[in-house]
C-alpha cells in the first residue's frame, strides 16, 4: 500500500446557497502522508527538548512537519497514527487519526442499498474488533474506506443519493439506524472552539514576533538597559492582553452565531414521531417542520409542503425565498441544481404548509450536517480563509530578511570593534546579538496593519462593513470591476410596461395595463404563473412577480386549516394557492388554483406551474422566463415569425422582456406526480411580458468616475443580451459612439463542429460588405472604438471549444448576458488568470460565488456583515465601489509609508549605535526609550491617520515593495542617514571646548558626552522629518495638514526635540545622560545640519516619486509587463484585423468523428 496517498474529495453535493470557493473542485486533491510513532525517537526528542530548554519544543511548534518526521516514521495511510495534510493552498497540518469502536452487528442495520459502501469504512484487527478510523481536519470528517485505499469526506457515503432515495428515507430510521449513523457522521453541531486564555496565551506568546521581542528584551536586561526592558516589556504585555481580548471576543461571536441547538420532530420508522435534539440528527432523518416554521439546523431536502425560507443570514438576500419539493427521478441529487427544493442550515423558515399532517407544516430529509451543510461551508471559511496572494503582504517578509542580512553584517562589524577594544566575552556576546535587535523591527509587521485597521473604522462610518481587513489594501490595486445589472446597476423594483399576446398568426396590439386584458390563457397566466405566496395575509416573494401578480387585478388566496373546502372546489386536488379574478369584473373570468410549482431556476432560466380551474376543464401548465428559452420549448407552429424582430425591438429599448406560455394537460395525468420534463414540453406560446427596469440615478456617474480613473468596468448579468447593452449605454459603460460586436460559439454536437464567429449589431451588419472592411479598419485600429458582447451558451462553448481565443474575447468584452452564478463565478476566475485584480458587486444572492472568488467582492444588503462577500455595503448603488477603491488605495499608501518609516527608524538607530560603539560609547537606556516610545510610536500611529483623496487617479499606486524606486530611496535616504549624523560627529570632535573620551572604559560607562549627545540630536531630528519625508499624500491621500493629529504631533515633538538640543536645562540632561553644552553656535549649527539633511532628503523623494531612478531600467532594455492583460493590450493595439468580422473560426485541434 502506498506510503503517500491522497484525500479523496468527492463530487461536491454540499448543500450552499452559493457555490463553494473554499471547499476544493471535484478534481483537486489534498495529498496525505501517513506516520507512525517511533518510541525511540520520541524519547530522543524529549531529551533534545531538556537540553535546548524548550527551544527545539518552539522549533516543532513553528514547523509542525519537522516534529512529525522528527518522531515519528513513514507508514501506509491504513495504519497510520498521524497525517501530514498537504491542503490546496500547499500548506502542510498535522491531524491525528481517531478511532471508534463499532458493534460487531451493526453493518446490518443499514439495509442493502449502501452496505458495501458503508463496510468499507471499517477496518477489522486482530482483536477482531470492529473500527472506524478517521480524522477531522477544519470541522470536516473524513473516513478511511479500505477499497478506495484513501480517506473520504464522510460525504462520499450519501453522494450517490438519488430523489428516489431520498423519498425513501421518508419512511423514517430506526433508532438503531440512527444511533450507527450518528457514529459514523458524527454530531450535528458547527463546533467553533473558543480557546481559554491561557491556551491563547501560549499560542501568542509563541508567534515569532513575540518571541523575537523576549529574545530582545533578554538581552537589554543582560547589558543592563533595565528601564528600557521593563517599559517595551509592559508595552508588549499590554499588545498581548488587548490581542488575547479581541481574539477571543471574535471567538465568542463566531461561535455563538455558529453554535445552532435546537428540538425538532422527528418521524420514526415505526410511524411514531419524536422530539430530538438537533445535535443527534443525521443524514436520512425525516424531520417534520411545524406550521409556523423553524431556524433550520441541518441541510434537507423538501419532499412534502412548501416553504416559505429567509436566507438573509448566509446570502444577504431580503426577500424571502418559496421552497417547494424535490421531484422524484432516478437523478442524483445536487443541492445546488435543485436549491430550490432544498432547505439550507441557518436559513429562517418563516412558514411551511401543505405538507404535514392535516396539511400543516412539511415534511423533509435531512441531506447534510455539522460542517458539511452550507451554514457550516461559510463558517469553515471564516475560520480557515484563504491566503490571499498580495505581492505586498509576501514582501514584508522578504524584506525583513534583507534587513536580517544587515543585521548580520552589523553584527559582524561590531563584533570586530569590541573584540579590538578588549571588552569581556560577555559584552562581545551581548553587544553584537544588540544590534540584530535594532536593525530588525518586531514591530514591523503590527505598524504596516495601523492604515487598514483607519481604513476600516472609515468605511464602517459610511455604512461598508468588512470582514477580511487584509483585502482593503488589495482594493487599492484592482483593475476591473464587475457589475451585476438588476439591483446593482438598475432599481431592484421593476414596473410592468406592457403586454403583447402573439400566436401563429403574429402579434396583437400592445396592451399597457394587463388587467384589461380579454380573459383567456394569457391574462390565467400572469394571475397564476409565481411562486408569490401570504405571510400574515399580505403577498409576499420576488419583486418582478409581485409586480406581474398586482397588474393583473387579481386576488390571492392560500387554504385554511386541512384546506379540504378549496381542494373539494377544484375537483379534489390539492389546492397550493387560488387566483381569483376581481369581484367587480363581469367577464367570464374564473379561478384558477395552483396545484403544483416548479420554481425558477437560474440554470433552467424558466418556472412553470400546473393549474386547474373550477369544473371539468382541463388542467392547464404555464411557463415563464427568459424568451429564448420558451420558445425553444414551444411548438413551433405556435411562435409568430416576428419573434426575433419584436424581441430585439423591445430589448433594445432597455426592458425586461420576459415570454409566456401554457398547454392542456390530458384529462388522465397525475398532477401529483407530472415531472417537470413533461410540463415543460410541445407548450404553445401565449406572448410577451415587458418590464421597464430604471438605472439607478448614481450608476452613471459612478462609472464614469471609474473610467476616468482607467478602472474597466464590465457588466455580468443574467438577463437577455440586448437589454444589457442598453443599460451599459445608458449608464456609460458603452459610449454611444462606440459599436457593440456579439460572440457567437456554438458548442460540439453530432451534426456540427464547434464555431466561433464575430458579428456587428443589426443596424451595422446591414451594411454592404465593403462598408463592414471600412469600419474594421476605421474603428479596430488603435484597439478601441468596440465593446464584445457574449451570452452565457458562447461563453460555455468559448471556454471549451475556443480556449485560444478567451483572453482577447476578455480583454474586450464589456456585456456577459444570460450568465448563470457558477459562469460568473468561472467568468471572475478567468479575468484573475490575466492578471487582473478583479472586483464584484451585487446583491448576494445570484452573485455570491462571484462575489467571494473577487478579490473585492461588495455585496449590496442592509444586513451590517454578510458572509457572501468581504465587504457589504447598506448603500442601495454601487457608489460604495469609488469610496472602497479610495479607501484602499489610501490604506496602501499609508502601509508603504509606515514599512518605510519603520525600516528607516531602525535604520537610523542601527547607524546611530554602530557610529558610537566605534568611537567606544553608546546611547543611554532612557535615550533609547525616548526615540522608541514618545518619538517612533507615536509618530507611527497617527502618521497612519490620513484620509483618501477625493478623486480617483488614472495611476494605481505600486504595490512591490522590492521595487527600485522604495529600494533606491532607503538605499539613498540611509547614506544621507550616515552622511548627517557623521557630519555631527565631526563637527562636535573639531569645536575647541571638545575633550577626547575615555578610552578605557566602553559604552555606556562613558556617558554623558559629546559624540553621544551630537548623534542623539540629530538622529532625534531625523525620525521626525522622516515621517515627513515618506508620507505620501497626492494622488492617493489628502495633504499631511488634513491629518491634524499628525500635524500637531509633529509640531509638539519637534519643538520638543528643538528644546532638548538648545535649552535641555539640567534635569533632561541628566534624565537622558546628555552632556550639557553651553555653545550656542555650535547647537545652533546641529540644527542646521539637521534641517540640511531633512532638505536634501525631501528633495530626494520628491525626485524619485518623478522616476528619476527610472534611468536605470534604460540599461537593461524596455521589458514586456508581468501583467497578462497589459500585454494582450499591446497586442490587440496594433491588430486591426481582430475581431474577424464575418468569418467563422473553427477550434484549432479540432478532430471530426464519424458516427455510424
Amino acid at each position: 500500500m502506498d506510503r503517500q496517498g491522497s484525500t479523496v474529495v468527492p463530487p461536491s453535493g454540499l448543500p450552499s446557497p452559493c457555490p463553494q470557493d473554499r471547499v476544493p473542485s471535484p478534481d483537486s486533491q489534498m495529498d496525505v502522508q501517513g506516520y507512525k510513532w517511533v518510541r525511540w525517537r520520541v524519547w530522543l526528542c524529549h531529551l533534545a527538548t531538556v537540553l535546548s530548554l524548550g527551544l527545539l519544543l518552539i522549533v516543532f511548534h513553528w514547523r509542525p512537519r519537522l516534529g512529525v518526521r522528527a518522531r515519528c516514521s513513514s507508514c501506509p495511510l491504513a495504519v497510520a497514527h498521524i497525517l501530514l495534510v498537504k491542503d490546496i493552498c500547499g500548506q502542510h497540518h498535522v491531524v491525528e487519526v481517531l478511532t471508534e469502536e463499532m458493534e460487531d452487528d451493526s453493518l446490518e442495520l443499514l439495509g442493502d442499498v449502501d452496505v458495501a459502501e458503508w463496510r468499507d469504512t471499517v477496518q477489522l484487527y486482530k482483536e477482531e474488533k470492529t473500527l472506524l478510523r478517521y480524522y477531522i481536519f477544519e470541522g470536516l470528517r473524513y473516513i478511511w474506506l479500505d477499497k478506495k485505499g484513501a480517506f473520504c469526506r464522510i460525504s462520499v457515503l450519501s453522494e450517490d443519493w438519488t430523489s428516489n432515495d431520498l423519498y425513501g428515507f421518508q419512511k423514517g430510521l430506526s433508532h438503531q439506524e440512527q444511533c450507527l449513523r450518528r457514529r459514523i457522521y458524527g454530531p450535528n453541531i458547527i463546533d467553533v472552539p473558543v480557546k481559554p486564555y491561557l491556551k491563547l496565551l501560549f499560542e501568542e506568546v509563541l508567534n515569532p514576533f513575540y518571541v523575537f521581542q523576549l529574545f530582545s528584551i533578554t538581552l537589554w536586561l543582560i547589558d543592563e538597559y533595565y528601564f528600557y526592558a521593563i517599559c517595551i516589556l509592559i508595552v508588549s504585555v499590554l499588545s498581548i492582553s488587548i490581542s488575547l481580548y479581541e481574539t477571543r471576543k471574535q471567538s465568542v461571536i463566531l461561535h455563538n452565531m455558529a453554535q445552532l441547538v435546537t428540538t425538532v420532530t422527528v418521524h420514526r420508522s415505526s410511524g411514531a414521531e419524536e422530539y430530538v435534539n438537533s445535535a443527534e440528527l443525521v443524514p436520512g432523518d425525516c424531520i417534520i417542520i411545524p406550521l409556523e416554521g423553524l431556524l433550520l439546523p441541518c441541510d434537507a431536502a423538501l419532499l412534502s409542503g412548501e416553504c416559505l425560507v429567509n436566507e438573509g443570514m448566509l446570502t444577504g438576500e431580503s426577500v424571502p425565498v418559496l421552497k417547494t419539493p424535490l421531484p422524484g427521478g432516478e437523478e442524483k441529487y445536487n443541492s445546488e441544481t435543485e436549491r430550490r427544493h432544498t432547505l439550507f442550515c441557518g436559513t429562517q423558515l418563516i412558514q411551511a404548509k401543505g405538507g404535514g399532517p392535516g396539511g400543516g407544516g412539511a415534511v423533509a430529509v435531512v441531506t447534510s450536517t455539522g460542517f458539511f451543510t452550507a451554514k457550516g461551508n461559510l463558517v469553515s471559511s471564516i475560520m480557515y480563509p484563504q491566503p490571499i496572494n498580495f505581492r505586498f503582504y509576501q514582501d514584508t517578509i522578504k524584506f525583513l530578511l534583507i534587513l536580517g542580512f544587515v543585521a548580520f553584517i552589523g553584527m559582524i562589524y561590531n563584533f570586530v570593534i569590541l573584540f579590538r577594544a578588549n571588552v569581556t566575552w560577555l559584552q562581545l556576546v551581548i553587544r553584537s546579538l544588540d544590534v540584530v535587535t535594532i536593525a530588525v523591527p518586531a514591530a514591523l509587521p503590527a505598524a504596516i496593519t495601523t492604515g487598514t485597521i483607519y481604513a476600516q473604522q472609515r468605511l464602517k462610518k459610511v455604512g461598508v462593513f468588512c470582514i477580511s481587513p487584509p483585502r482593503i489594501n488589495v482594493c487599492g490595486k484592482v483593475s476591473l470591476f464587475c457589475f451585476d445589472k438588476t439591483g446593482t446597476l438598475t432599481e431592484e423594483g421593476l414596473d410592468v410596461w406592457g403586454v403583447m399576446e402573439g400566436g401563429p398568426t403574429g402579434f396583437s396590439e400592445l396592451v399597457p395595463e394587463p388587467r384589461s386584458l380579454a380573459p383567456g390563457p394569457m391574462l390565467s397566466g400572469l394571475a397564476c404563473c409565481h411562486t408569490v405566496t401570504l405571510l400574515r395575509g399580505q403577498p409576499i416573494g420576488d419583486p418582478l412577480e409581485l409586480k406581474m401578480f398586482e397588474s393583473t387585478g387579481w386576488t390571492h388566496h392560500e387554504p385554511e386549516g386541512d384546506g379540504e373546502v378549496l381542494d373539494a372546489e377544484f375537483g379534489g386536488h390539492k389546492v397550493l394557492a387560488v387566483m381569483r379574478p376581481p369581484a367587480q369584473d363581469t367577464s367570464t373570468s374564473e379561478a384558477v388554483a395552483i396545484v403544483r410549482r416548479f420554481p425558477f431556476s437560474s440554470a433552467l432560466q424558466r418556472m412553470s406551474v400546473v393549474s386547474v380551474a373550477p369544473g371539468d376543464e382541463p388542467a392547464l401548465a404555464f411557463i415563464k422566463g427568459s424568451p429564448e428559452m420558451v420558445a425553444s420549448l414551444c411548438q413551433e407552429e405556435t411562435v409568430p415569425a416576428q419573434f426575433s424582430s419584436k424581441l430585439r425591438t423591445f430589448s433594445s429599448e432597455g426592458l425586461r422582456v420576459l415570454a409566456l406560455a401554457y398547454k392542456p394537460l390530458n384529462e388522465n395525468t397525475d398532477l401529483r406526480t407530472i415531472k417537470r420534463e413533461e410540463v415543460e414540453k410541445d407548450m404553445r406560446f401565449m406572448g410577451f411580458l415587458m418590464m421597464k427596469n430604471l438605472v439607478k440615478p448614481e450608476s452613471a456617474s459612478v462609472i464614469n468616475m471609474l473610467k476616468l480613473a482607467n478602472l474597466r468596468s464590465v457588466m455580468v448579468t443574467g438577463d437577455n443580451i440586448l437589454t444589457a447593452i442598453n443599460v451599459a449605454r445608458t449608464c456609460g459603460m458603452v459610449g454611444i459612439n462606440e459599436n457593440v460586436i456579439f460572440v457567437n460559439a456554438t458548442p460540439h454536437t453530432t451534426r456540427s463542429m464547434p464555431t466561433l464567429k464575430f458579428k456587428m449589431q443589426d443596424e451595422v451588419a446591414t451594411a454592404a460588405e465593403g462598408s463592414t472592411e471600412i469600419i474594421t479598419a476605421g474603428h479596430f485600429q488603435g484597439a478601441c472604438g468596440y465593446h464584445l458582447a457574449i451570452n452565457g451558451k458562447s461563453f460555455a462553448a468559448l471556454c471549451d471549444h475556443f480556449p485560444e481565443y478567451l483572453p482577447k474575447v476578455l480583454m474586450r468584452a464589456t456585456v456577459f448576458a444570460r450568465m448563470t452564478p457558477d459562469q460568473k463565478t468561472q467568468l471572475v476566475k478567468e479575468l484573475q488568470k490575466l492578471n487582473y485584480r478583479v472586483g464584484m458587486c451585487g446583491d448576494g444572492a445570484n452573485d455570491c460565488g462571484a462575489l467571494r472568488a473577487a478579490d473585492a467582492g461588495v455585496s449590496l444588503s442592509e444586513a451590517e456583515a454578510s458572509i457572501a462577500s468581504p465587504f457589504t455595503s447598506k448603500t442601495e448603488n454601487i457608489s460604495c465601489v469609488p469610496l472602497l477603491i479610495r479607501e484602499g488605495r489610501c490604506s496602501l499608501v499609508t502601509s508603504f509609508s509606515l514599512f518605510r518609516f519603520m525600516a528607516l527608524y531602525s535604520l537610523i538607530q542601527f547607524c546611530s549605535v554602530l557610529i558610537l560603539n566605534t568611537i567606544k560609547t553608546s546611547l543611554g537606556d532612557l535615550q533609547f526609550l525616548f526615540f522608541d516610545i514618545f518619538l517612533v510610536t507615536l509618530l507611527a500611529v497617527v502618521m497612519g491617520k490620513g484620509g483618501p483623496s477625493e478623486q480617483l487617479h488614472p495611476r494605481r499606486p505600486a504595490a512591490s515593495l522590492l521595487a527600485l524606486p522604495v529600494l533606491g530611496s532607503l538605499l539613498i535616504h540611509t547614506c544621507l542617514i550616515i552622511l548627517g549624523q557623521l557630519a555631527a560627529l565631526f563637527i562636535t570632535t573639531s569645536q575647541d571646548w571638545y575633550s577626547p573620551l575615555n578610552s578605557t572604559v566602553f559604552g555606556v560607562a562613558n556617558l554623558p558626552n559629546a559624540e553621544d549627545t551630537s548623534v542623539f540630536a540629530l538622529s532625534g531630528f531625523q525620525y521626525i522629518f522622516m515621517t515627513v519625508v515618506v508620507t505620501k499624500g497626492y494622488p492617493h491621500k489628502k495633504p499631511l495638514y488634513y491629518n491634524m493629529t499628525f500635524l500637531c504631533l509633529l509640531i509638539l515633538v519637534f519643538s520638543l526635540m528643538t528644546w532638548l538640543v538648545l535649552y535641555p536645562g539640567p534635569i533632561a540632561c541628566r534624565i537622558l545622560k546628555l552632556y550639557n553644552i553651553s555653545d550656542m553656535n555650535y547647537k545652533m549649527l546641529l540644527v542646521a545640519v539637521a534641517a540640511l539633511n531633512f532638505l536634501v532628503c525631501f528633495v530626494v523623494e520628491v525626485l524619485i516619486d518623478l522616476g528619476i531612478l527610472n534611468c536605470f531600467r534604460l540599461l537593461r532594455g524596455r521589458r514586456q509587463s508581468k501583467k497578462e492583460y497589459k500585454r494582450l493590450h499591446a497586442s490587440l493595439a496594433v491588430s486591426p484585423s481582430w475581431p474577424p468580422l464575418g468569418q467563422t473560426l473553427l477550434p484549432s485541434d479540432h478532430t471530426v468523428i464519424h458516427l455510424s
